[in-house]
């Protein structure tokens, strides 16, 4: 089995890439200063944020595979593995990178506020692809936070550090929301596909074995993270995911309730609910009726 190389400490990421740590909890890095290496796996333990900035080799995340091209940013989490092919060849990084520990960001906003970042858990081949313009917002932001590291630990270090970062993390919210809507031909379907998975789904056996489908299926069976395509969905639609589920399983509802000597259990049950009176509820909270009551006044 290939090698993993983990990084559980900003200070070993800076020593694999040969940068003197400056800080022990965030470090801003020049991977053309790194030594040419070959591809590994490699587990982390921090936040860290990779600008490539030229053609970099080919990185698999899962089971994807991301040919990173000029001007992209990729978010990994604590906790993720990232492996690339072992072809033997040695290869020069290029780049940037911001790696931060979560020790760093506790008792802060960023720190509350982290989980809403859901790139982070985006696969690698959902990366943000930046226009130069973007690149330079992006390379300033980085370079605040250099400053304030070159600048000596101090009384205002912290909030200025981790200011800084929450201000690229927002400025790449933008940057995604632009490129949900800007790159159509990548997303090109998406919904449509998601609507005939669902319609495919209530009219096969699948409820039945499989109970309510849920996001993270969906996601799958259209080959994205559960992030990205929930995030995709909200951009297109103004509803979550999960809410655009459960209109159409509510569409459903209403044709078979009015299928004849069918009762509303039996509907429950071929919509996937184990128990008929979460249907009941749910069905209530989104039309305001009862299913009885609805089909007594129609």
């Amino acid at each position: 089995m290939q090698k993993l190389v983990r990084f559980d400490t900003v200070s070993q990421y800076n020593a694999f890439n040969n940068h003197e740590t400056l800080h022990p909890l965030v470090s801003v890095l020049d991977l053309s200063k790194a030594t040419p290496r070959q591809h590994t796996r490699m587990s982390f333990g921090c936040y860290v944020v990779v600008l490539k900035e030229v053609k970099c080799g080919d990185l698999r995340y899962g089971r994807h595979y991301y040919d990173y091209q000029e001007g992209t940013l990729v978010f990994f989490a604590p906790g993720q593995v990232i492996g690339v092919e072992n072809n033997s060849e040695y290869y020069q990084p290029q780049g940037h990178a911001l790696v931060f520990h979560p020790d760093l960001i506790h008792g802060t906003s960023l720190g509350r506020n982290i989980k809403d970042y859901t790139f982070f858990s985006y696969e690698v081949h959902e990366a943000l692809h930046l226009s130069e313009r973007e690149r330079q917002i992006v390379m300033d932001c980085l370079s605040k936070i250099q400053f304030e590291l070159q600048h000596g630990v101090d009384k205002h270090s912290k909030k200025l550090i981790v200011t800084n970062i929450e201000l690229f993390l927002n400025y790449c919210v933008r940057f995604y929301d632009r490129q949900f809507i800007t790159r159509d031909n990548a997303h090109k379907g998406v919904l449509e596909k998601f609507e005939d998975l669902l319609n495919d789904y209530f009219q096969s056996d699948k409820p039945q074995t499989l109970g309510l489908p849920s996001v993270s299926y969906c996601a799958s069976e259209l080959h994205l993270s559960a992030n990205y395509f929930g995030d995709l969905v909200k951009k297109e639609t103004g509803k979550s995911a999960q809410e655009y589920i459960q209109l159409r399983l509510i569409d459903k509802a209403k044709e078979k309730i009015f299928e004849p000597g069918k009762s509303v259990s039996e509907v429950a049950y071929e919509l996937g609910f184990k128990y008929p009176q979460h249907f009941t509820r749910l069905f209530k909270q989104r039309v305001g009726f009862t299913p009885n009551e609805y089909r007594s006044q129609n």
